[in-house]
């Protein structure tokens, strides 16, 4: 009976405690404010959460060909670049990723539909109100040609203008359209597609920076200029008859530069050899003229003896060249034919003998 009544009293002891933590009572029998843990549980859930929300939105990652526009309380405060980075949590900075390094492309006249390697496939749609262009001599181009552009200041490109994309391609094809407008279409289709290309790119980079929208045009390119479908035919015949005229051109142009070069220098060779020539000419003439007069004061010291030598002189030129020599008197009535000598000499020289 005793523990019965200690286990009683005891359990009696542990619901006064009960009754006064949870009715507040106290010493001298008045109430104590009644607490509520529930509340407060919830009030510590919520700092919690805070916390950590405001610690999560703390930190922000910013990818390498991307840069973060930072916003505070909707004012531009700064850029921030690759890495990891601090903000002001619970939304009073709010950071906007543009890539920067990256080049975009807009297309005109087509559209890609993959790419796969080195293999590109295109739709099979029709573009024509953007591709179809009048040149300046009323002729009518299929033009399909890109645009690649990069932002160079993305907060000029996220708040300048709505639409920055839009904006592009709405100028790029007024761009294209003018300046294929002041050109003919033998032009457009053949000889004259990269200057009318860098002319759009240069016009283009103009505008958009009066634009103002933070963009740099990287390079505009024709990526194919074709005749309407239903003159296809006649403009490839044309376009080759004009390659075949340029291709005969160059030819002529190559046959010209091998063969004039060529006759100049024969030209100058036989002028030069002429001018030899008269030099020597004269040259000759100048020594003879000064034999002569030599011979001539020699003649008029000694007459009989220069007529003499002169006549021995001529004589030793002539005779060698003569077969058979007769010798005849002033009368002329006979002659002596000289011994064969000219006939030995040869036999001679082969080393025959000759019987007299």
């Amino acid at each position: 009976m005793a523990e019965d009544d200690n286990g009683s009293q005891n359990s009696g002891d542990e619901r006064k405690v009960i009754n006064i933590r949870l009715n507040g009572r106290r010493r001298g029998g008045e109430k104590l404010p009644r607490v509520d843990l529930s509340g407060r549980l919830a009030l510590l859930g919520v700092v919690a959460a805070l916390l950590l929300w405001g610690a999560a939105s703390s930190f922000y990652q910013v990818n390498p060909e991307e840069t973060g526009v930072v916003l505070r309380f909707g004012k531009y405060v700064g850029l921030a670049q690759p890495g990891l980075n601090f903000r002001l949590p619970f939304g009073i900075d709010r950071v906007y990723m543009v890539k920067t390094g990256r080049n975009y492309k807009e297309e005109f006249g087509f559209r890609t539909a993959s790419t796969t390697g080195a293999r590109t496939v295109y739709k099979p749609d029709a573009f024509d109100d953007e591709s179809l262009t009048l040149t300046g001599d009323l002729n009518v181009s299929d033009i399909e040609w890109i645009v690649q552009f990069q932002i160079i200041d993305p907060f000029k490109f996220l708040f300048n203008i709505k639409d920055p994309r839009a904006a592009i391609r709405d100028v790029s094809e007024a761009v294209v359209r003018r300046v294929v407008g002041n050109s003919n279409v033998t032009q457009v289709l053949t000889t004259d597609r990269a200057l009318l290309a860098a002319d759009i790119e240069r016009e283009t980079q103009a505008v958009l920076k009066n634009y103002d929208i933070g963009v740099r045009i990287v390079t505009i390119k024709f990526q194919d200029v074709n005749p309407p479908a239903p003159v296809k035919t006649a403009f490839n015949e044309v376009n080759e008859a004009e390659q075949q005229r340029e291709s005969l051109i160059l030819n002529a142009r190559e046959e010209y530069n091998r063969e004039v070069p060529k006759a100049r220098g024969v030209a100058r060779s036989q002028i030069l050899e002429a001018e030899g020539y008269a030099v020597e000419r004269i040259n000759r003439a100048e020594g003879e003229r000064t034999r002569f007069l030599a011979l001539l004061e020699e003649y008029r010291k000694a007459p009989e003896v220069t007529r003499t030598r002169l006549y021995l002189e001529t004589m030793e030129q002539i005779l060698p060249r003569i077969r058979e020599i007769y010798v005849m008197d002033k009368e002329g009535n006979g002659a002596l034919p000289l011994l064969p000598l000219r006939v030995r000499e040869r036999a001679a020289e082969s080393g025959k003998e000759v019987s007299p």
